[in-house]
This record gives C-alpha cells, sequence and structure tokens, in this order.
C-alpha cells in the first residue's frame, strides 16, 4: 500500500547529472521547490550555477572515499553509457551496474530514504542483449538492498537534444513520430519518449512519501509525468 504526504524533501543527489535525463533533471531541480539543495557528483564540472547547486567532481571509481559527502533525502542515478563512447565491456557495466549499486549502498548506509534510478524498458537479466541484460542485473541487484523506497524508470526510446550526434537516432527519431500513434494498448509501451518526461516522473514521485521498490514502465512513466 502506498502512503503519500505533502511534505518535501530537502536535499538531493545527483549522479549523471551531464546526461539527456540527468540535465532535464537537474534544470528541474534548481527551479521548483521540492529541494533546498543538489548535489551532482561528476567527473568535471558542468557550467551551471545555482544558489541551491553544489558540484562534487570525483573518481567514482573510489566512489566509498566520498561516503560522507552523500547524505540527504533522496539519490538519482542518470548514469549510463553507449557502446560506441564505451567499447569495454568491463568498463561498460562499471557504468551501467557497478557505480549505480555502490551508490544505492552508500546511500542506505547513510540512511537516505529515497533512491532513484533510471533502467531500461525491455530489462532483463535473462536477455542476449548486453545493454538489456546489464540493466536487468542492477535492477534485480537493488531491489537485494533492500531500500526503503527504490524506484525504478524503464524509458523506451529516448528524445532530446543529446550532446553528441548518434547517426542511428537521426534515422530512429523520424521514425518514432510515424510509428508512435500506431503503438496502441499493450504496444503504447514502446513509443518514443522524451527525456524530460522521465525527469519530471522521478521529480514529481520523489515528493511522495512511499516505501518499498516500485517499477515504471515507460507507458506509466508517461501518466506520472
Amino acid at each position: 500500500m502506498q502512503k503519500f504526504c505533502g511534505s518535501m524533501a530537502k536535499k538531493a543527489i545527483i549522479a549523471g547529472a551531464s546526461g539527456l535525463i540527468g540535465s532535464s533533471l537537474l534544470d528541474i531541480l534548481l527551479h521548483e521547490p521540492g529541494f533546498d539543495e543538489v548535489l551532482i557528483l561528476v567527473r568535471k564540472e558542468i557550467p551551471v550555477k545555482n544558489k541551491k547547486l553544489k558540484q562534487l567532481v570525483i573518481d567514482f571509481d573510489r566512489l566509498n572515499d566520498y561516503a560522507s559527502e552523500i547524505t540527504g533525502d533522496a539519490v538519482f542515478s542518470c548514469l549510463g553509457t553507449t557502446m560506441k563512447k564505451t567499447p569495454d565491456l568491463s568498463v561498460y557495466r562499471k557504468i551501467d551496474h557497478d557505480y549505480p549499486l555502490q551508490l544505492a549502498q552508500i546511500a542506505k548506509q547513510n540512511g537516505m530514504g529515497q533512491y532513484h534510478m533510471v533502467s531500461s524498458l525491455g530489462a532483463n537479466v535473462k536477455a542476449s542483449n548486453f545493454y538489456l541484460k546489464t540493466k536487468g542485473q542492477i535492477e534485480e541487484d537493488l531491489k537485494q538492498l533492500a531500500l526503503r523506497t527504490l524506484c525504478i524508470y524503464q524509458p523506451a526510446f529516448l528524445t532530446g537534444d543529446r550532446k553528441e550526434n548518434r547517426l542511428a537516432e537521426k534515422f530512429l527519431i523520424p521514425l518514432m513520430k510515424v510509428l508512435n500513434p500506431l503503438l496502441v494498448g499493450n504496444l503504447k509501451k514502446y513509443r518514443s519518449i522524451p527525456a524530460k518526461t522521465v525527469a519530471l516522473a522521478m521529480y514529481k514521485q520523489s515528493l511522495k512519501k512511499q516505501e518499498g521498490t516500485f517499477i515504471y514502465p515507460s507507458d506509466k512513466i508517461i501518466e506520472l509525468s
């Protein structure tokens, strides 16, 4: 049973704030009243200034060294990479699995109440696709931590203004505009989804007082936003 109230948390932490969803989420957190302080964990500072924002430059391979800084009310993990950027599968797994898991472990140790993570539609530990299998593994490992509140978001194909050019997306984005209206009923969850929509759903869920594990496929994310 979900319990909700109007109380708002005060401090949020984002890992992956420079990515497509993470940057949208950062903008929302900085300009909406739900959080008084926003800490972002970054490899290098990003060009954003705001009185609510604090940037902590870290080495993600040494996350435990920064454990004392990872305190507050809600953690948002928007970490992720691509095969093009990270062809080494061991490094890829660290970014998509090891870092989010370690971050959740630290958050739990420090008594943080909420952990929100971006996964993917189709995530499955038994998938033959490395990306979907890795996402499935991190989902299962997070569930085993028994976090007070775990929210997992499984968006379909993401749209938005990426900093890097992805050739395949130049073809997929217009294709999905044609296909989206045709995906109805049980197929609605496969419609493309704006990154800003995912970020907004994450923010809105963080304002709710609810305990347990919640998994939101793409069509549900749209409803939540």
